[in-house]
C-alpha cells in the first residue's frame, strides 16, 4: 500500500516533527510512504514539495496573507491571531502525481494557506480513503485550533470566543458548515495522537460518526537516548555543579505554553528555599525576548531556537528535569524526547500529558494552573536522577512510543481503511 502524508512543513513545529517521524517510522517498517509539504526544509527519503520557484513562493505568501486579511476584521485581539484559521486559501493538491499514486491520503496539519477547504473537497472527490492525524482541534471545530473552555463544537459552532462579535451565525458557523458538507462525502478515519484529543473528537458533531483511533507519535529511540550527563554539560558550556532545569518550545511567548506559571513556581522555590539560589540553573530554548529572560529568578542560560536535533539530545541529557507548564497540549514531542534521554518531566496534568507521565515515577503531574503545585513537582524531581531511575524513564517511553510500536498501529489503521 502507498501512503502520502500531507503536512504544511517538515520542520518548525510539533506537528511537522510528528508527521515526519510517522513517515520515517513507516518507511523503516517497509511501507511505501511519501510526504508532501508546502515548505521542504530537510532532505528526506520520498519527500516532495508541492511546487518550486519564485512564483510558487509568492503564491504561498499570497495565500497566507489572504487568509489573515480575511480574518482580520473578525479578530477579537491580535494576541490570538494564529489561534483561528478558516482555510479559505490554499493549493489544489489533487492533481499532483504523489497524491494520484497513493492508496491512502494521510492528512496532518494543513493550515496557513497550504490546503483550503475547497482543496480538501477536491482530495475527498478522488474517492481515496483519508486518514486524518489530529495534531490539534482544528479539523473538528469552526476554526479554532484549541477551543479552551468552549464546547460549541459538540453541537454546532457559533458564538465563538475568539471572534470580535460572536453570534449564532458568525464566521465559525460558516467554516463549520463547510466542513460538515465536505466530511459527509468523505471516506475518512481519524487518528488522534492522544486519548484526550480522541475523546474530544468523538464528542464533536463533525467526527461523531467516524472511526477514531488513538495512536501516539513515534520517536527514534536509538537517536534520543541516554548519554553521560557531565560530558553533555561540558560540550554545551553548562555548569557542572548545579541542578539544571530545562524549559523550551518553538514559541515560548504563546500563552498556552504557561510561561507565567513557570516564573511563579521558580519564585516560590527561591523564597521557600533560599539555599537553592546557588544550586539551580535554568536553561531555556526557543523564541524568548531578553526582557522576559531577565524575569527568571535563577541563573539562566538562553539557547535560542535549536535546529540541530543532536544539540537537543545533549540538552535533555544535561538537564535534571524538563518542565512543561503548558495549559493546553495534545501529545508534546518534548515530553517523550526528554523521557527517552532518561530525564523526568514536570508538567500540568492537561491534554495528553497524563498519558505520557507516570506520576512520581517518570515525572510529576501538577495541578492545572497551580504554581505552588508546579513548584512542588520541581522540588521533588531535584533528587530524582539515579541511573536506575533514568533507565526506568527511558524504558517506559520505549514501550509506548518506539517507531516499531507506532508504525504497526498505523499499518493496522491503513489495512482497515483499505478493507484488506
Amino acid at each position: 500500500m502507498r501512503i502520502v502524508h500531507i503536512n504544511k512543513s517538515d520542520a518548525g513545529g510539533g506537528a511537522s516533527v510528528a508527521a515526519l517521524r510517522i513517515h520515517r517510522a513507516l518507511i523503516r517498517a517497509g511501507v511505501d510512504s511519501s510526504m508532501l509539504v508546502q515548505e521542504k526544509k530537510r532532505s528526506e527519503a520520498n519527500e516532495f514539495q508541492a511546487g518550486n520557484g519564485f512564483l510558487y513562493r509568492m503564491n504561498n505568501f499570497k495565500n497566507f496573507v489572504g487568509e489573515r486579511l480575511t480574518i482580520l476584521p473578525y479578530e477579537k485581539e491580535s494576541a490570538i491571531r494564529y489561534y483561528f484559521s478558516i482555510a479559505n486559501t490554499g493549493r489544489d493538491l489533487s492533481e499532483l502525481e504523489v497524491v494520484r499514486n497513493a492508496d491512502i491520503i494521510n492528512l496532518h496539519w494543513v493550515n496557513q494557506g497550504f490546503l483550503s477547504l475547497h482543496g480538501l473537497e477536491k482530495l475527498v472527490n478522488l474517492g481515496k480513503p483519508i486518514v486524518w492525524t489530529l495534531h490539534d482541534m482544528w479539523p473538528f471545530t469552526g476554526g479554532c485550533h484549541y477551543a479552551g473552555a468552549c464546547l460549541e463544537f459538540n453541537e454546532h459552532c457559533g458564538y465563538c470566543p475568539f471572534l470580535r462579535s460572536p453570534s449564532k451565525n458568525d464566521l465559525s458557523t460558516s467554516v463549520f458548515n463547510q466542513k460538515k458538507s465536505i466530511y459527509s462525502k468523505a471516506n475518512m478515519t481519524i487518528v488522534s495522537c492522544s486519548r484526550w484529543l480522541g475523546t474530544l473528537a468523538r464528542s464533536s458533531t463533525l467526527f461523531r460518526a467516524n472511526t477514531i483511533t488513538s495512536i501516539p507519535n513515534p520517536i527514534d529511540t536509538n537517536f534520543y537516548r541516554i548519554h553521560d550527563k557531565s560530558l553533555c554539560r561540558s560540550e554545551l558550556g553548562l555548569p557542572l555543579d548545579k541542578k539544571i532545569l530545562l524549559f523550551g518550545a518553538a514559541n515560548l511567548l504563546d500563552a498556552r505554553k504557561g510561561l507565567r506559571y513557570l516564573e511563579e513556581a521558580l519564585s516560590i522555590l527561591k523564597s521557600g528555599f533560599p539555599d537553592l539560589a546557588e544550586k539551580l540553573a535554568l536553561v531555556v530554548f526557543g523564541k524568548l525576548n531578553k526582557d522576559i529572560r531577565e524575569r527568571f529568578v535563577f541563573e539562566t542560560h538562553p539557547m535560542e531556537f535549536i535546529s540541530n536535533p543532536m544539540t537537543l539530545v545533549k540538552l535533555y541529557n544535561a538537564a535534571d528535569m524538563f518542565i512543561l507548564p503548558s495549559l493546553q497540549d495534545n501529545l508534546p514531542n518534548t515530553v517523550v524526547e526528554s523521557q527517552c534521554c532518561g530525564t523526568p518531566v514536570v508538567g500540568f496534568g492537561i491534554g495528553g500529558v497524563p498519558e505520557m507521565i507516570e506520576h512520581n515515577k517518570t515525572g510529576y503531574l501538577a495541578e492545572m494552573k497551580n504554581s505552588l503545585s508546579l513548584a512542588n513537582g520541581i522540588y521533588s524531581m531535584l533528587w530524582f536522577n539515579s541511573e536506575e531511575q533514568r533507565q526506568y524513564i527511558r524504558e517506559h517511553a520505549i514501550s509506548k512510543f518506539s517507531e516499531q510500536v507506532v508504525a504497526q498501529q498505523y499499518i493496522d489503521v491503513y489495512k482497515k481503511a483499505l478493507k484488506v
